[in-house]
């Protein structure tokens, strides 16, 4: 799987969050924060996260019947190293910026890999854990392919639409995970495969 040629020239490079990230208040206290391309020349950190990572695939019960989750994942827990110093950067990037709103630091990444159009994630909040009852942080660093992510309020209501991709950034903060929900559809155009990275605090999924 080849990521675009358009971000493969540069060495990674993460740019600036102070000044440059702008935050999108939503409703019921929660809010995103979008900071496009940032992390520069994300191409090679794409090829190398595809070959490195043990990406799995899984199936789960949905409803009377199992299911093939459609994307490949991957979980780095707590105090596990990360397959890439770019990510050990960007972890390292998000604290400084964010620990003190955040009141704690980011300390797990959940890796979604979407191979194509067929691959996506449903409708959901990050609810497992505290995050079902306390205001938190997920922060996803988008690397390869485009695609879009929504958000709607929990309960329905019009959806917000974002193409990340490219070493994108994107934090949902607040009551986010609890009054919102975000997915990302499948599509039938043609699209290339994208990394989902997935920063969160302790205890949340």
């Amino acid at each position: 799987m080849q990521e675009s040629l358009l971000d493969v020239a540069e060495e990674p490079t993460l740019g600036s969050l102070a000044r440059a990230v702008r935050r999108v208040p939503l409703t019921r206290g929660a809010w995103v924060d979008l900071r496009p391309g940032w992390l520069a020349g994300s191409g090679p950190v794409f090829d190398a996260l595809v070959e490195a990572v043990p990406w799995r695939a899984e199936r789960r019960h949905m409803y009377d019947r199992v299911v093939d989750v459609p994307r490949l994942l991957c979980f780095y827990g707590e105090d596990a190293p990360l397959p890439h110093p770019a990510l050990t950067a960007a972890l390292q990037a998000l604290n400084a910026h964010y620990g003190a709103e955040l009141g704690e630091p980011f300390v797990t990444a959940g890796l979604c890999l979407y191979r194509d159009g067929r691959d996506s994630v449903a409708w959901h909040g990050d609810r497992t854990g505290r995050s079902a009852r306390e205001d938190t942080m997920v922060a996803i660093l988008s690397l390869g392919a485009p695609r879009a992510f929504l958000l709607r309020p929990r309960g329905g209501g019009r959806s917000l639409r974002y193409e990340v991709g490219h070493g994108d950034l994107l934090v949902m903060g607040g009551s986010s995970q609890r009054t919102w929900e975000h997915a990302v559809p499948k599509t039938a155009q043609a699209v290339g495969p994208r990394i989902s990275v997935q920063f969160r605090p302790r205890g949340v999924r």
